[in-house]
């Protein structure tokens, strides 16, 4: 590292030895002379490489933030403490960017003699999770007070020579996952190289290389440096599993546990459900015995290799797997002290949902873990067989966000949004990340997914936050977009193949009339991003079209009992979602719930949750939640499975964990009945529905803070409980039940008799009264309304 003194003159050399690696005054760039440092060679794919850097503080600043940048992955430690687990962010379908991690160093840090060590691992390949630079890169920069410790030649760097490159995983063709599996081979291991070299370890790192620079800060391959757009995975730290056994008699075992017979046997350790996780192992073993921490999951690519030493020693496989046991191949002489995993993951899970039916409080349990372990460095239609972006996934996970996950969730949905407008083709707004593209040899885009991120996705991020800066990035590319669909002499779109004319997974599926609908709410959501730009020069455009549509539709596709093409067998997604979009006339509900919508049952999860949505909103809520269980049944019956399928029965199942089972978006929305009804929640209605439930409670994590409900009801008496955040205002709906409300407590004050509002409470107004509800406004606070019933 240079150094620079403002009065150097007056700095003795001995001292400028001692801070060979420091400099005085810290620029005001983040970036200031670091530069990207690597081996000679641009990589080669699947390598890790150990960085060290040992430098003097004179004192511990008030503030010690690092800037840290790599291609692909890393892991920090200070002083042999472990900073940060798998820092770094795929760099996502974002052309000529690369993300930055900024981490504060202050508490690992100490007077005198420090050490920072930093394993990178670059994956070397595109796929979609990834756009790969083309180079591995570590890039560094740390305000440390009056110093600054800055990536060049001064550091030391070795490739690490006990991940073998040629580990394997990932899946053989670009249309699978970027990482590797990763192979260690523990006699070639470096030692606690990690540690601090004069103080504890005494490690040696004399014979280590010198790393080449590579490039400057924002310079080519790496590109414009970017902020990391979420923060950093949610780590929980080395567990105990739930429990261990042997998978070939199921027998529960107990650590230390030593294999002695003759052959490999296999542990499952089970998982509390099916996580993110990395597999950890402490053994005493004699050199040269592999140990394989693979998972059930029959669609895992990755796994964890280890080749021991002698002695006692400890193993985490870096790479991330997931699945409900993972599964360890334990050698003959291998005797086993400690098995353990970590959980790492995006922000937390803060929502939740139960009711008096246990089958919807599992069913949301399930699709809730679903959505978890599906997003990581973007939302992905499976955190095993792909890892991919689609957008149509995409949308299908962002309504169960706003239910489920908390501010780092609602982050991570920005990324997409970000990611797939850089990603685009010209004006073609693409499928999915990158990779698959280049892999077909013509753009990715769905066109299907494309309309359906438009309204499900792009529009319902900013209507749930409010984040305006991002619709505005978003809305050129939607307008673009919309513009390259044609009008025909009918009045309606003209279809748009895409690369593939694939809308669901499901079977007799109609694309023409299903992208007819949703370029329909396409439409309707761009016009209103229009009007909250102040684009008012787009709206005759959209106001044109949308008239088309509402004109014509009725009469190219409604067909006596549904609504699709003339020539296609009976479906329910295109009647599903014309209730949805407002296409399809009320006066057909009542036929389109009995002929269609309860009967057929062709939709994948895909679109299953558009049919059990559309049914909601027809108010016929039993039939909902009967189709949902009908659907669902089979899979909550399972009490080992924890997530949801890709596909019903009696159709190839596909993953058990795809990001398209939304059942917890239907039942919060619908049957909680709590939903936004102004931009970033600032106000929102509480409208439960429990058809046969005499319970529900439901935490949604809104942008405004958490909204807690709880509502309890009898024959005679109606109880609900809200807790409602501040700069909001609630709209609550107490049900008449076919009765007459007698008397109304709020807060223990009775406000209601002989159906009048009979008191006045600061923050509780009447707001008005029909056949099946009464309907009041509620001010921020802890609300408690019980009704009671003659």
């Amino acid at each position: 590292m240079r150094i620079k003194f403002k009065y150097y003159k007056v700095i003795f050399p001995l001292l400028m030895a001692i801070v060979s690696s420091v400099s005085v005054f810290a620029s005001k760039s983040n970036w200031q002379d670091a530069q990207w440092i690597w081996q000679e060679e641009a990589g080669p794919a699947n390598t890790w490489v150990a960085f060290r850097k040992s430098f003097n503080l004179n004192e511990i600043p008030e503030k010690a933030l690092a800037n840290i940048a790599v291609d692909t992955k890393y892991w920090l430690w200070v002083n042999g403490k472990m900073v940060l687990f798998e820092g770094g962010l795929a760099r996502g379908a974002a052309p000529n960017t690369n993300y930055y991690d900024e981490v504060n160093l202050k508490s690992y840090l100490k007077e005198g003699q420090n050490t920072i060590a930093i394993l990178v691992w670059y994956w070397g390949r595109t796929r979609k999770v990834h756009d790969d630079s083309g180079k591995g890169g570590l890039l560094f920069h740390a305000n440390l007070g009056k110093q600054q410790l800055i990536s060049d030649t001064t550091w030391k760097m070795k490739v690490h020579p006990a991940y073998d490159p040629k580990s394997g995983g990932g899946g053989g063709s670009a249309n699978r996952v970027n990482a590797y599996n990763v192979k260690f081979n523990a006699q070639k291991s470096l030692g606690d190289w990690s540690d601090n070299a004069w103080y504890t370890s005494n490690y040696d790192d004399k014979n280590w290389d010198k790393p080449i620079v590579k490039g400057d800060a924002n310079g080519k391959p790496w590109g414009t440096l970017v902020k990391r757009a979420i923060p950093q995975w949610n780590d929980r730290g080395l567990v105990n599993y739930e429990s261990l056994t042997l998978k070939s008699n199921k027998e529960k075992i107990h650590l230390p546990f030593k294999n002695t017979k003759d052959s490999s046997l296999v542990i499952r350790a089970k998982l509390p459900f099916n996580q993110q996780i990395t597999p950890y192992l402490k053994v005493k073993s004699k050199a040269g015995k592999t140990i394989v921490a693979d998972m059930d999951n029959p669609f895992n690519m990755l796994k964890g290799i280890y080749i021991t030493k002698d002695g006692v020693q400890e193993f985490e496989g870096y790479s991330w797997i997931n699945g409900h046991f993972v599964e360890y191949t334990i050698p003959a002489g291998v005797e086993v002290l400690e098995l353990k995993y970590r959980w790492t993951g995006v922000g937390e899970m803060t929502g939740t949902f139960e009711t008096s039916d246990s089958y919807f409080t599992r069913l949301w349990w399930m699709a809730r873990n679903t959505l978890y372990v599906c997003a990581r460095n973007n939302y992905m239609d499976c955190p095993d067989r792909e890892r991919g972006l689609w957008i149509g996934d995409v949308a299908d996970q962002t309504g169960a966000v706003f239910y489920t996950l908390d501010e780092p969730g609602r982050l991570l949905l920005k990324k997409g949004i970000d990611n797939t407008i850089a990603y685009r083709a010209g004006d073609t707004i693409q499928g999915l990340a990158p990779g698959f593209g280049a892999y077909r040899g013509k753009s990715s885009e769905l066109t299907g997914q494309s309309l359906q991120y438009i309204d499900q996705g792009i529009w319902q991020y900013y209507y749930n936050t409010g984040d305006k800066a991002t619709l505005e990035n978003a809305y050129l590319a939607v307008f673009n977009y919309l513009k390259l669909w044609s009008m025909q002499a009918n009045g309606l779109p003209k279809h748009r193949k895409g690369y593939a004319n694939w809308v669901d997974w499901g079977i007799d599926t109609d694309p023409v009339a299903t992208n007819v609908v949703l370029y329909f709410m396409a439409l309707q959501s761009a016009k209103k991003m229009a009007i909250a730009l102040g684009e008012t020069k787009d709206i005759t455009w959209y106001d044109e079209r949308i008239a088309s549509i509402k004109s014509n539709f009725e009469k190219e596709y409604w067909q006596g009992n549904r609504y699709g093409s003339q020539n296609k067998v009976i479906e329910e997604r295109v009647s599903a979602l014309a209730i949805i979009s407002g296409l399809a006339k009320k006066e057909h509900y009542n036929t389109l719930v009995d002929s269609v919508l309860v009967p057929v049952k062709k939709s994948s999860p895909h679109m299953e949750w558009i049919a059990e949505e559309a049914i909601m909103i027809t108010g016929q809520y039993d039939k909902g939640l009967q189709r949902m269980k009908d659907r669902y049944q089979e899979q909550v019956n399972k009490e080992w499975l924890s997530t949801l399928y890709e596909k019903f029965l009696p159709k190839l199942r596909g993953t058990y964990n795809h990001a398209w089972n939304a059942p917890n978006y239907v039942l919060s929305r619908y049957i909680a009945g709590i939903k936004a009804t102004a931009i970033a929640w600032s106000s929102y209605e509480v409208k439960p529905n429990l058809a046969h439930m005499t319970s529900v409670k439901q935490i949604v994590p809104s942008v405004k803070g958490d909204i807690t409900l709880e509502v309890n009801k009898t024959e005679s008496n109606y109880q609900l409980d809200l807790i409602s955040p501040e700069k909001t205002t609630a709209t609550v709906y107490i049900p008449k039940e076919d009765k007459e409300i007698v008397k109304i407590l709020v807060n223990g004050k009775n406000v209601w008799r002989k159906n009048k509002l009979k008191k006045q409470l600061e923050g509780f107004d009447f707001k008005s009264e029909d056949d099946e509800f009464l309907v009041f406004q509620i001010k921020p606070g802890t609300w408690q309304l019980t009704a009671s019933y003659k």
